[in-house]
């Protein structure tokens, strides 16, 4: 072949590989990808995407809502707090960087949370066979790290406290942070329990003096993403259940301010509080929240204690009146004169 032609030949192939190299840098993000997925390759997010547990799917026994609300509250508490306070940072990826395979940990933790709310639902204790059959399963190894990040959302976001009855046998039962004749769901027809809702808002009334106005209650609430007149993907009508719920069963006091124009209200610890929990055990919840002990909030700490100490003395001078009661019923039996 003449040289001439040769080179026409190489300029040719030159400018060729030149605009391949310029339609490919120009295509869209994905094109690719998809290309490839339409001559048969996995795309990487179905071979990421687990298996269903049966678990999982025992949980479509409840109601659609819950089911829903209960992943994603799980899931919310797995972002970092800048995604809580920023909503931008919560965005999707883009599809330009798909991830290419997910935290095995994050995944197993919000089905555990969603499992243990349904074993909560229906009293039943959870044992640890079943943990590792129904959600951990391949990430045995991994077992301890899942369920402590699954207790500490079950505690933080609803108040209910994963503890181990039988350590031989792994035997475990959700507690409430309220005293056990509480059930914290406010009403029957709600199977997602409040406790970590209220325990929040209780800490902000003992925080400020036993008694919270509306507007420092709805800043802490803000910050948690709840707000008043928007409904939120777990509770509903925070303020519903503020104003109207946690009032109607006692939990909570609601006030106008005497004299206040426009009217303004105040929050109180209803009496159902006072008897179904304790300053401390507020104190301890928030504490555990700021991972810190409730000692270093020193103003506060002196004050539950006190109280603790007015309850016992409290519970001291019931029982010696009881037993008083009793001493002097027996008095009166042994002396009643008999009859012929």
């Amino acid at each position: 072949m003449p040289r001439g032609q040769k080179s026409k030949l190489r300029a040719r192939e030159k400018r060729r590989r030149a605009r391949r190299a310029r339609e490919a840098s120009s295509s869209p993000p994905g094109a690719q990808a998809t290309g490839e997925s339409e001559r048969g390759a996995p795309s990487p997010s179905a071979a990421a995407r687990p298996k269903r547990s049966a678990a999982f799917e025992n949980t479509r026994n409840l109601q659609g809502p819950q089911r829903a609300t209960t992943t994603a509250a799980a899931a919310s508490h797995t972002r970092s707090n800048e995604s809580i306070n920023n909503p931008r940072e919560g965005r999707p990826r883009s599809s330009q960087n798909p991830p290419a395979t997910r935290n095995p940990v994050s995944e197993r933790v919000v089905l555990l949370v969603h499992y243990l709310l349904y074993k909560y639902h229906l009293k039943e204790p959870i044992t640890k066979q079943e943990l590792l059959r129904n959600i951990i399963q391949p990430y045995k190894s991994l077992y301890h790290e899942i369920v402590n990040k699954a207790a500490e959302h079950m505690e933080l976001v609803f108040g209910l406290d994963l503890k181990e009855l039988d350590p031989n046998k792994h035997i475990y039962v959700l507690i409430n942070k309220l005293e056990p004749c509480c059930d914290a769901r406010v009403s029957d027809d709600r199977p997602i329990p409040l406790t970590g809702l209220l325990m929040t808002v209780l800490g902000v009334i003992f925080m400020k003096g036993n008694c919270a106005t509306e507007m420092q209650v709805w800043k802490t609430l803000n910050v948690m993403g709840l707000y008043a007149g928007r409904k939120h993907f777990i509770f509903g009508d925070p303020r519903k259940i503020l104003t109207r719920d946690m009032v109607k069963e006692k939990y909570l006091e609601y006030r106008e301010v005497p004299n206040s124009i426009p009217p303004r209200y105040v929050f109180l610890w209803g009496p159902r509080a006072y008897a179904e929990t304790s300053k401390m055990k507020v104190l301890e919840f928030l504490a555990k929240v700021h991972r810190a002990a409730p000692s270093d909030f020193p103003a506060w700490y002196e004050e539950a204690v006190k109280e603790q100490e007015e309850r016992a003395r409290a519970r001291i001078a019931a029982r010696a009146r009881i037993a008083a009661m009793a001493m002097a019923r027996s008095r009166a039996l042994c002396v009643r004169p008999s009859h012929p």
